[in-house]
């Protein structure tokens, strides 16, 4: 019987469904059926659970539905009570994994990484050099039922009355908080969430690694007056301007100074850089270890955002080598450049990767670290840089399964990973970095 395109289709939200969990997927949830085959992409539970499981998004048509487990009939061994009271179905989205075990985490993400290796680039763990584990960072090994304090950049949203919150999974609506548990002390201490703002549609809160800088950036509504910012620490205020969407001063520095890799970095107006504090000198010492520099190598540090691996491999190359940074984000060539202003054999240049490394005219590197954004390189760019003969790639990948996609691309090229580690830097949550060290076989396909 066919279907009528014109015809409105049902709506499968609010339809509860008891069912036996499956394996996690991708995403912070795990996969489930109805009794009828239908797939469930289910948040707030575990593997092996069986649940009761509510529709949170899909109608009849839909090829999966999403979904929330209201009710645990059967609960794993890995399950603990939630410590964030605003964990749960229905609330904020900003964690996946409140409800399990610290150690239950790292597991789950490395079956996700494995998985997303089998199936996208058809490697298992051991043909890619891993280990299966997913390594916490320093000082992040707390008993179950605690959370470590990481996260040193907040963005909160505003909702109309004024509260600080976050977003509620995959909506605009807030949940207002009075603390988010996860957040770095340094973020905690500013009091942002007993303010009010009105006016203002969201408030990203900043606290430097290894200095005592803290800043906030606010979004003003459309028409919407700036408050007058009363927070509890001394702190640079920002804004982003409503008609030209870029960010400006409005008072103190307009950058903070983070630590890593024995220097000071300024990371301006809100600018990139890795959230977790141990998260720069954890990835800087992977990727070294990794790539084992040489005096006199010609290396590239692409999408180096304000040259972070770039001064790594300049102290290590030497003199007489050389290190050549790609950036497309301006202010983070800005950035990178004074940053690196005392290593001349550093040169840093701005625009996307695609269009700026074949117009440099290098056709060689001895050694190269790529940290895309989080779609990945992409193909054109993995063959660009395998025809430069590299004799290790590292990759720093913030999604395995862009990291999964990129090395299909690269083992048709010739590259194939000898090592691979995995690091969790965003406990609480789905996410995890891991770091490729690539080298060439010779066969290309």
């Amino acid at each position: 019987m066919q279907t009528d395109p014109t015809e409105p289709t049902k709506s499968l939200v609010g339809e509860e469904y008891e069912v036996e969990v499956g394996p996690v997927a991708h995403g912070g949830h795990c996969v489930a059926r109805t009794e009828t085959g239908r797939v469930l992409f289910v948040r707030h539970t575990l593997p092996g659970e069986r649940v009761v499981a509510r529709v949170t998004e899909g109608e009849e048509t839909s090829r999966f539905l999403r979904a929330d487990a209201v009710e645990v009939l059967e609960a794993s061994k890995d399950r603990v009570p939630a410590p964030c009271p605003f964990s749960g179905p229905g609330k904020c989205g900003g964690c996946d994994w409140q409800h399990a075990k610290p150690g239950a985490q790292r597991r789950l993400k490395g079956e996700v990484v494995a998985e997303q290796l089998r199936r996208l680039a058809g490697l298992t763990p051991d043909e890619a050099g891993w280990d299966g584990t997913v390594v916490p960072a320093e000082g992040d090994k707390v008993p179950a039922g605690e959370v470590p304090a990481w996260r040193t950049r907040v963005q909160y949203a505003v909702d109309p009355e004024g509260r600080a919150g976050l977003r509620k999974h995959r909506s605009h609506e807030v949940q207002p908080i009075d603390r988010c548990l996860i957040a770095a002390p340094g973020v905690t201490e500013l009091g942002v969430e007993r303010r009010s703002w009105p006016g203002i549609a969201s408030v990203e809160a900043i606290a430097a690694t290894g200095s005592g800088d803290r800043q906030v950036v606010l979004t003003p509504r459309p028409g919407g007056r700036l408050p007058l910012v009363e927070l509890d620490k001394p702190v640079s205020v920002l804004r982003v301007g409503e008609k030209d969407h870029r960010i400006h001063r409005v008072h103190g520095r307009p950058f903070v100074r983070e630590r890593a890799a024995d220097r000071t970095w300024r990371v301006a107006e809100g600018g990139f850089w890795q959230v977790h504090p141990k998260a720069a000198d954890t990835l800087v010492q992977a990727v070294m270890q990794g790539l084992m520099p040489r005096k006199g190598d010609m290396a590239l540090d692409l999408y180096c955002g304000v040259g972070l691996f770039a001064g790594a491999l300049a102290e290590r190359v030497g003199d007489k080598g050389a290190v050549l940074g790609i950036e497309s984000n301006k202010r983070a060539v800005e950035d990178a450049r004074h940053n690196l202003q005392d290593l001349d054999r550093v040169r840093i240049e701005h625009g996307k990767v695609e269009s700026v490394l074949p117009r440099t005219g290098i056709d060689s590197a001895d050694i190269v670290v790529l940290d895309p954004p989080r779609a990945g390189a992409g193909k054109e760019t993995v063959r660009h840089l395998a025809g430069l003969g590299a004799r290790r790639i590292a990759y720093v990948a913030c999604d395995p399964a862009a990291l999964a996609r990129d090395l299909k691309y690269f083992a048709a090229e010739g590259y194939r990973p000898v090592t691979l580690r995995a690091f969790d830097l965003f406990p609480m949550t789905h996410h995890v970095e891991c770091v490729a060290i690539l080298k060439p076989t010779g066969n290309r396909v």
